[in-house]
């Protein structure tokens, strides 16, 4: 079955019967497909590096909307708890900031609006369809997208070329470098695998041609055990087990520390972490580099690690006004130069025609002048069509975060961790009353 299929059921997977209909699903709102017709004021909870410039920005140039911005925690970090008891409390804000991985929750709980009449067809054709496909659930447009996300890896190019360490182009070449790093010092490691990110992680399973997540006509198909998954679960414990990489938390002062000092010399990361090496360490400014992750045959393949939308939530009575401020945002030169000119940005944009935007817009010194959004552009278009995203992704990743942090203090292994997240995602499937297989 293919993602644009998978999708056209996804939206009502997960309220407590198998297939509701969409209409129940979605909130109410306004209908207007047009621009709103008077002057309208948007309330607007994100998180963003970036975002109140954006507000600033839109509302100097703007007098038929003006946007209230309230910063709220990342995601995980709380934010999306508290966006969804806003919801519940019928005081949720107009727009929100939702990650990818979060998005298809959000829409079978309910939370959020289908924008369809107001996000047409035209807007649609200017994004990367591998962020359409994956805000298009159900069949009905839940959010706009704003940036993708592929996968990309960050190194020490000064170390490299001390310690005669060659950038890998494969997985196998990530470990012999791994290797080299350890050798050169023995307190240096080539990467971190992060305990407290499972998305890093599946990430890695989603560039490796895995689809954990599979809708069918009333049921959904899990499958964490596939030989992808398996291929990279087994990697990944090797490299731990031989104490070939780091283990701290990301963005920690331990993480942040190793940077500092040279004791960590590379990143897995996506795009986005282009500007927050740059805002972390402007004191090694041009001694950083960016590469093509590595491949598991050394050709261009990407998962996406993050990547955000903008949500209307389901109350909300000024949608049009909404997503014509969205895609201000996602679609226009101003929108993209607001954000990366805070200077710790590296938004690359879903909107595709945006891209030279941006990259003009990076001061891309910090690398030494490489032109990193090239990279990125062939990231992009090497993302993975066949993954999606469940109707469970707090609960599956709860899960493996937590199964991660014992495998990493010498506990369990990285499969007991992922089947442990399987386990919990099909028992959270089976008490909202879904049929699940596998």
């Amino acid at each position: 079955m293919s993602l644009s299929r998978t999708t056209r059921v996804i939206a009502c997977l997960a309220t407590v019967t198998a297939l509701t209909s969409l209409t129940a699903c979605g909130g109410g709102g306004d209908d207007a497909a047009g621009k709103p017709d008077g002057p309208v004021t948007l309330t607007f909870w994100g998180w963003a590096k970036g975002t109140k410039d954006v507000v600033d920005a839109f509302n100097a140039s703007h007098t038929g909307i003006k946007v209230k911005f309230e910063e709220i925690p990342s995601g995980t970090a709380g934010g999306y708890a508290k966006i969804s008891n806003a919801v519940k409390a019928g005081n949720a804000p107009d727009l929100v900031s939702i990650e990818y991985p979060s998005l298809p929750e959000f829409v079978s709980s309910g939370a959020l609006q289908d924008i369809g009449d107001a996000f047409t067809e035209a807007d649609r054709a200017k994004f990367l369809p591998q962020a359409i496909d994956l805000t298009t659930l159900g069949g009905k447009n839940w959010a706009v997208p704003f940036d993708a996300a592929p996968q990309a890896f960050f190194y020490r190019k000064d170390l490299f070329e001390k310690y005669k360490v060659t950038v890998p182009t494969t997985w196998d070449e990530f470990r012999t470098a791994a290797e080299q790093v350890r050798k050169a010092d023995a307190k240096a490691r080539i990467a971190t695998f992060f305990p407290d990110d499972p998305t890093t992680f599946e990430a890695m399973a989603w560039q490796a041609g895995a689809q954990w997540f599979k809708a069918g006509e009333d049921s959904w198909k899990i499958d964490t055990a596939d030989a992808a998954t398996t291929r990279v679960t087994a990697y990944w414990q090797g490299l731990l087990d031989d104490g070939l990489v780091h283990k701290n938390a990301s963005f920690s002062p331990e993480w942040t520390g190793s940077l500092k000092n040279g004791t960590t010399l590379g990143y897995l990361g996506a795009s986005w972490g282009a500007g927050v090496l740059k805002g972390t360490l402007p004191e090694q400014s041009g001694k950083w580099a960016v590469a093509p992750v590595p491949s598991w045959d050394g050709k261009p393949a990407s998962g996406m690690l993050g990547g955000s939308t903008f949500a209307v939530t389901k109350d909300s009575r000024n949608k049009a006004a909404a997503v014509e401020f969205a895609k201000w945002m996602t679609t226009t030169e101003e929108g993209v130069k607001a954000r990366i000119a805070s200077g710790t940005s590296s938004a690359f944009p879903a909107a595709t025609a945006l891209r030279p935007t941006a990259k003009k817009a990076f001061d891309a010194s910090f690398y030494g002048g490489q032109d990193i959004y090239a990279l990125f552009e062939t990231a992009g278009a090497s993302i993975g069509k066949n993954w999606s995203w469940g109707p469970t992704t707090g609960t599956t990743n709860t899960t493996i975060k937590d199964r991660f942090g014992a495998v990493t203090a010498g506990g369990p292994t990285l499969a007991d961790a992922v089947k442990a997240g399987h386990d919990a995602t099909v028992a959270e499937l089976t008490r909202r009353g879904l049929k699940v297989e596998g």
